[in-house]
């Protein structure tokens, strides 16, 4: 990928402009580094009633506006600062909305997988187009048919690429690496990575016994002495990949490695990562991981440069999916 150019020019929406909420200041910080721009000034509030107030130091108006905001824990709180910091952006007047989301929180509840329930993934994208947004730029989205709920374009960009890089740079002998789904939903994703890494990939397939309550797991596909990456978009509780990383270790895997592009870590996930068969687990910044929660097992890859380049990319008018490669 080419790096993101510094000479910001205007363009039919005016003048670039980045604001970040509170949710990943780092990563807003390090995409304006790469843009070489300053973070444009703002404040967010909580009042004693938990309502959320944003203000901009200075006017937005006819600007090609660009606000970062993960939607990650906590989420309800984070979406609504989204929602809030769109609807005073536009009554700003600002030229063009692109609301930024690394990390798109409600994004698992893309369907009706039981009776009675909604789509929380498509209300999410309602309420962002009502707020004001004109665009959206995503970063691995659970599913793909996310993208089909907004009414506006939709870029969404993977850290694919970046942790394909990252595992060349392993002293791994990829002749001998497998890239690994932890379940079938996840197995478009790690066939790409082993795509990129010239690997063939193995699934597991996990079961629950209505009898005992159990999980049981099947692989397919050759894991014995061979190094094992398990690829998914987020580790969330980190009981689906830690489970399916002991299952692989008694079938003979040698060393294993946990990816995935967010560390939404909920719970003792931390704990139960640390406690793994994992030799390291592989994360992006999308989501902040807090001091507290960086072991010497984690490898966190920024994802600044990409977004960077990206948004530089919109703003000009240019292609997206030349720039990535796509």
């Amino acid at each position: 990928m080419k790096t993101a150019r510094h000479e910001i020019t205007s363009n039919l929406y005016g003048e670039l402009v980045v604001y970040g909420g509170t949710a990943n200041q780092p990563l807003t910080e390090s995409v304006c580094h790469w843009l070489g721009i300053c973070q444009a000034e703002s404040t967010v509030t909580t009042f004693p009633n938990s309502n959320t107030f944003v203000q901009l130091a200075h006017s937005a108006r006819s600007k090609d506006v660009f606000l970062i905001q993960p939607t990650s824990a906590p989420a309800n709180d984070n979406l609504m600062e989204l929602l809030i910091f769109i609807e005073t952006l536009r009554r700003d007047s600002a030229g063009r909305i692109t609301a930024v989301i690394p990390y798109y929180g409600y994004g698992r509840s893309d369907k009706k997988d039981v009776p009675r329930s909604p789509i929380t993934a498509r209300l999410v994208a309602d309420l962002i187009v009502t707020a004001g947004a004109d665009r959206a730029l995503v970063v691995d989205c659970h599913a793909g048919q996310i993208q089909g709920f907004f009414n506006i374009p939709v870029d969404e960009v993977s850290a694919i690429d970046i942790i394909a890089d990252h595992f060349r740079s392993l002293d791994l002998d990829l002749n001998q690496t497998t890239v690994v789904s932890p379940d079938v939903g996840s197995v478009k994703r790690a066939r790409n990575l082993a795509e990129k890494l010239h690997v063939p990939m193995a699934i597991i397939e996990k079961r629950r016994s209505h009898q005992t309550g159990l999980a049981m797991f099947s692989i397919i596909g050759e894991v014995k002495n061979r190094d094992l990456i398990l690829f998914d978009d987020e580790i969330d509780t980190g009981s689906t990949i830690c489970k399916a990383a002991e299952y692989l270790k008694e079938h003979g895997g040698r060393r294993l490695f946990a990816a995935a592009t967010h560390p939404v870590l909920s719970g003792g996930a931390v704990e139960l990562l640390v406690n793994s068969e994992f030799a390291e687990v592989i994360v992006t910044d999308s989501i902040p991981v807090p001091q507290g929660h960086r072991t010497d097992s984690f490898h966190i890859l920024p994802m600044g440069r990409t977004l960077a380049g990206v948004i530089d990319r919109i703003h000009r008018g240019e292609s997206v999916g030349e720039y990535l490669n796509y």
